[in-house]
């Protein structure tokens, strides 16, 4: 009986598995191909060139990556600096693994993350990702109190507090500076506390690159939280925002002051241009500021802002607190970030640009590059020219341009000028008043006459009247002196032309537009005594037939260490014309 109870259960065993396979197709064997390729490793973190800045002498990196094969992964190793601190052999998906480790004993300085992938058929993929441990960040200018520069993560470097990630912003993958610059996303931005950011005068700072979609955005808001209205929320706090289309944007500054509100419509950005762009606004209890690329873009009278209620700085976009005009997310790149408790000045923003993108000469033998942007800064050694009476700038050929005064002109060193060929090339709007100037003078010092001046360095200079003007040069050659009498311009139709110098031990050349208007033969230049270049005055030292100081406009000066040819100066010329 008991025989044929086991019998009758495994009977019953058997009809229930066939039951349960009923219907289901039987498991087969796949052949997953030959083994073509070799494993393939994305490393989402640390990114390359990643600077990590924490307090702390040791700290940790959490590596994040993926690895995988198109059979079968074998075996994953993490090598840091050359040593390996862990690998992997068994995986979930033995075609992928997404892996994160915390790595704890990473060091100050510069450190090398070695990822290498070995797949069944035994071919290896190594990836590599160089990334630096720095020590905490020292403010470097005056005033600062708020430095990100986006390399990698939304740390303020001064507080090393970390900036919350509202929606999907993310790196750019290319940067002004540094390794990365921030990306904005739809219906994302950065807030970050404003603790010590509300202060009596206030100045921000940073690189950006436009993009015009969509047509308005916030660029910078602190605004407060729970206003009984959107006109009541704009009588606090500040907010740097644009508007404008595909081509064009205008980046404008709202500032509340309490009482009521303060209006900058600022300057335009060129969207197509496709170039970082330098922002900086100023507020202080007199006025507030925008600059763009170190010019001054508008400024109007101000005066305290009133802090009240702003809690939070959002970065990349309007909201939370200013929307209702569409200044919501921006898709713009950002760049070293920074905010100061004080109103910078114009020359302070020129260093912060200079010192972030230090000026590479354009153009072969280019030893002086003058933009006259706001200053007289002479980009290639970033040395400021000394203003002897009172020049000022003005809207000019690009940016700002030098406009001469009365008893007024630029002085400058010599020292890299004085060469046995020369160059210089700028642009002129010129005023014929007074009838006659000195535009570009190096005259030796305590020369025992005017005559005995003259036959050291040179001078460019123009003479005339309301409706012709003549420009000339005279060379020093030590014996003597050579004489250019140039060519011609019509004053009165106050157009910009340019103008080119070039000097040689053959020849000395004028050229105005482009085309050549007179050469003159010419020895060597004898720079005997001439310490000292004079911009926009024949003063000090060639000043006895009245070619005194220039009253005109004059912009991007360069000046050489050869003599240019015909197609130099015009490749010059073209590109800013």
């Amino acid at each position: 009986m008991k025989i044929l109870k086991n019998i009758l259960a495994f009977s019953l065993v058997i009809v229930l598995a066939m039951s349960c396979n009923k219907g289901i197709d039987p498991i087969t064997f796949v052949d997953p191909g030959a083994d073509k390729s070799s494993p393939v490793i994305n490393v989402s973190f640390p990114v390359e060139g990643a600077k990590i800045q924490v307090p702390e002498l040791i700290t940790s990196v959490n590596i994040q990556f993926e690895a995988t094969d198109d059979i079968e992964l074998k075996s994953i190793s993490v090598l840091m600096d050359g040593t390996e601190i862990v690998s992997y052999s068994q995986f979930k998906d033995y075609r992928r693994a997404l892996e994160t480790y915390l790595y704890d004993k990473v060091t100050n300085g510069l450190h090398v993350l070695t990822i290498k992938a070995t797949d069944l058929g035994g071919k290896v993929t190594t990836k590599t990702v160089n990334f630096e441990k720095k020590p905490p960040y020292t403010p470097i200018y005056a005033g600062e109190i708020f430095y990100m520069p986006f390399d990698g993560d939304y740390m303020e470097k001064v507080s090393f507090v970390t900036a919350t990630k509202v929606g999907n912003p993310g790196f750019a993958g290319t940067a002004l500076k540094g390794a990365n610059a921030y990306a904005g996303a739809t219906d994302s931005y950065l807030t970050f506390p404003t603790t010590n950011l509300k202060n009596a005068e206030f100045s921000a700072a940073f690189w950006y690159k436009s993009n015009g979609a969509p047509d308005r955005s916030g660029l910078l808001t602190i605004s407060p939280s729970g206003a009984a209205s959107f006109d009541a929320s704009r009588t606090k706090g500040v907010r740097l925002f644009r508007e404008g289309s595909a081509t064009s944007q205008r980046i404008k500054l709202n500032v509340g002051t309490g009482a009521g509100e303060v209006w900058n419509d600022g300057g335009l950005v060129d969207v197509t241009a496709n170039k970082w762009v330098h922002l900086a606004f100023t507020v202080s209890s007199t006025a507030c500021t925008i600059y763009i690329n170190g010019s001054v873009a508008a400024t109007v009278p101000c005066s305290a802002i009133d802090w009240t209620g702003c809690n939070s700085l959002s970065i990349g976009s309007g909201a939370p607190n200013f929307i209702d005009w569409g200044h919501l997310s921006d898709n713009s790149f950002y760049d070293e970030m920074r905010i100061f408790n004080r109103a910078l000045t114009s020359t302070e923003i020129q260093n912060i640009i200079l010192n972030d993108s230090p000026y590479v000469p354009k153009y072969s033998g280019e030893v002086l590059y003058m933009p006259f942007d706001g200053n007289g800064k002479e980009y290639i050694t970033n040395t400021n020219a000394t203003a002897v009476g009172t020049p000022t700038y003005v809207d000019g050929k690009i940016g700002k341009s030098y406009k001469g005064a009365t008893d007024s002109y630029l002085k400058f060193p010599a020292t890299a000028l004085k060469n046995a060929n020369f160059s210089a090339v700028f642009w002129m709007k010129v005023n014929a008043v007074p009838d006659r100037a000195g535009i570009l003078t190096i005259s030796p010092t305590g020369a025992a006459s005017f005559d005995a001046g003259r036959t050291k360095g040179f001078r460019f200079f123009r003479e005339g009247n309301a409706t012709e003007q003549r420009f000339k040069s005279n060379v020093g050659t030590g014996a003597g002196e050579s004489w250019n009498d140039g060519g011609t311009i019509d004053p009165s139709t106050a157009t910009w032309t340019h103008f080119a110098l070039t000097v040689s031990g053959t020849k000395s050349s004028i050229y105005i537009n482009g085309v050549l208007a007179r050469e003159s033969a010419q020895t060597a230049t004898d720079w005997t005594g001439c310490e000292t270049m004079s911009i926009g005055s024949g003063a000090p030292y060639f000043a006895d037939w009245g070619h005194l100081s220039e009253l005109s406009l004059m912009d991007e000066l360069r000046m050489f260490n050869k003599a240019l040819t015909i197609e130099e100066i015009n490749t010059i010329y073209n590109a800013e014309k």
